[in-house]
């Protein structure tokens, strides 16, 4: 009986030598390059020069009339069409049941058919912005080449 198994494991291992040595087919010099070429477009976004991140207040108050930026993998800009933008801010509050202190989430937006914010809403945060609070830039359109439009990453600043 432990013959057999011998046999048959030495039977087992040959065999899975005898497949393993069989190496696929390599792809062509053009093969790879079409490969190459077909990479998914990669883009980044940023505001000013700030990419999503935590930012202080000062320095985000000389950038709120700055425009977005998108950028592919090769460094090259393209123009962006329209954003939406949402501002969060936290204020505690007292509830009248409880009588405790509790944190309120309010959520302001708009949505914008240019690269920046208008006046009204520079004007806005300007008065309101506090430690804490965040800016979203969400759906944001470019026109890559032509007439084609894609959507660039988001973006989430956070006021420290």
């Amino acid at each position: 009986m432990t013959k057999k198994l011998l046999y048959i494991a030495l039977l087992l291992g040959c065999a899975t030598t005898a497949f393993a040595q069989n190496k696929p087919a390599r792809k062509s010099a053009p093969a790879k390059q079409q490969a190459a070429e077909k990479k998914p477009l990669r883009f980044t976004t940023s505001w000013h020069i700030f990419l999503s991140d935590s930012i202080p207040r000062p320095e985000l108050l000389k950038i709120l009339d700055s425009g977005l930026v998108v950028r592919d993998h090769q460094k090259n800009k393209f123009p962006v069409v329209s954003f939406d933008f949402t501002y969060e801010k936290k204020e505690p509050y007292v509830n009248d049941t409880t009588q405790e202190v509790t944190i309120a989430t309010d959520l302001t937006g708009d949505s914008f058919k240019s690269d920046r914010l208008t006046p009204v809403w520079v004007k806005r945060l300007t008065e309101a912005l506090e430690k804490g609070d965040v800016l979203f830039f969400n759906n944001i359109v470019i026109r890559y080449t032509g007439d084609k439009l894609y959507r660039a990453p988001e973006l989430k600043i956070i006021v420290r």
